[in-house]
C-alpha cells in the first residue's frame, strides 16, 4: 500500500463516485477502479458499495477513512516541516461561514495573497458545522465559525462578538413574532437556532419561514420586504446598509465568531502569517 493509494481512497470518499475521483486526480478512470479493487484485495475487505449512480462508503470504508485522512495529513505536514523555511508558502485552506465575508474579510484575503504570493489560498463556504467536521478531518486546515466555540475541542487563534440584529425590509412591531414571515438558513445555522429559541422561550413555533441557503439570496428576499431575519450587524453593507435594524431582546443578541484550528504541534508559516494579519487587521 502507497500513499497515492491512500489518496485515490480518499478522493473517491469525498467525491462519492469512481468516475468524479478519476477526474480530480486526473487519472484513467479504469485505473481508479483496478486500483480500488486492489486495494479493497489487500485490505481483505470492502471499502465501498458499488450503486448506479456512484459509490457509498461502507462501515469498513468509515474506519478506514479515519486513518488515511490522519496519514495522510502527517505526510503533508512532515513535507511542510521539511520545506518551510521561514516564510508563507505551499498550501493554505481556510473556511469560512458567509456572515464573515461581509466585512472586512476580503479586504484581508488581498493583503495577505498581494504580501505572500508563494502560498496557494483555497476558500470554503459553509455553515459552521459543516467547516467544523472539516477541520476535524484534515480537510480544512481552519475555519471562521460562529456559535459558542468555547465549549469546543479546536484551538481558538482569534475569536470576537457579533451583535446579532433583526433585519427587515420595513417597519415593524416586535409585539406578534409569529405574524412575521422569516428568512432562515438551513439547520445548523446558529443564527436560526437563536430564532427557533426566541420563539420557544415566547411559548411559539416557528412555523412562517422561508428556508434559503445563500446569504445574497437571503438578504434580497429581506430587502424585497418579503421576510425579515436574524443576522450580525456587520452584514449591513453595500446594498443592505439601508435595512431596517431592530434591537433584540439581550439574551440573544450577542453570538461569537472565531477561527478554529485542531490542536497540531507544527503551525506552518503561512498559517501563522495569516493569523497575524487577522489580528491585526481584524473582521
Amino acid at each position: 500500500m502507497e500513499l497515492s493509494d491512500l489518496r485515490l481512497f480518499q478522493a473517491i470518499a469525498e467525491e462519492g463516485s469512481i468516475s468524479r475521483a478519476a477526474v480530480k486526480l486526473d487519472y484513467v478512470q479504469s485505473n481508479v477502479t483496478t486500483r480500488l479493487r486492489r486495494l479493497e484485495e489487500e485490505l481483505g475487505v470492502l471499502l465501498f458499495y458499488r450503486r448506479p449512480k456512484g459509490v457509498q462508503i461502507t462501515e469498513k470504508g468509515m474506519l478506514f477513512r479515519q486513518y488515511a485522512d490522519s496519514i495522510l495529513q502527517m505526510a503533508d505536514e512532515s513535507i511542510k516541516i521539511l520545506q518551510d523555511h521561514g516564510k508563507p508558502a505551499g498550501s493554505l485552506r481556510i473556511g469560512v461561514v458567509e456572515t464573515v465575508t461581509c466585512g472586512n474579510f476580503m479586504n484581508l484575503i488581498a493583503e495577505y495573497q498581494s504580501q505572500y504570493e508563494q502560498v496557494s489560498l483555497r476558500l470554503d463556504t459553509g455553515n459552521s458545522l459543516e467547516l467544523m467536521e472539516k477541520v476535524k478531518n484534515y480537510e480544512l486546515d481552519a475555519a471562521f465559525v460562529t456559535g459558542d466555540l468555547t465549549s469546543t475541542n479546536f484551538v481558538i487563534d482569534y475569536l470576537l462578538s457579533d451583535e446579532i440584529v433583526l433585519l427587515s425590509g420595513k417597519e415593524l412591531s416586535l409585539s406578534s413574532l409569529s405574524d412575521q414571515k422569516w428568512a432562515v438558513s438551513l439547520r445548523g445555522c446558529p443564527f436560526r437556532g437563536i430564532l427557533e429559541q426566541w420563539f420557544r422561550d415566547e411559548g411559539l413555533t416557528l412555523r412562517n419561514y422561508i428556508e434559503i441557503s445563500s446569504l445574497e439570496t437571503l438578504l434580497s428576499s429581506v430587502r424585497a420586504k418579503l421576510t425579515s431575519t436574524l443576522l450580525p450587524k456587520s452584514v449591513l453593507n453595500g446594498s443592505y446598509k439601508d435595512l431596517h435594524v431592530h434591537p433584540i431582546p439581550e439574551s440573544y443578541q450577542f453570538i461569537e465568531t472565531g477561527l478554529i484550528r485542531r490542536k497540531e504541534k507544527h503551525l506552518g508559516y503561512s498559517y501563522k502569517a495569516f493569523v497575524e494579519m487577522v489580528k491585526m487587521q481584524g473582521l
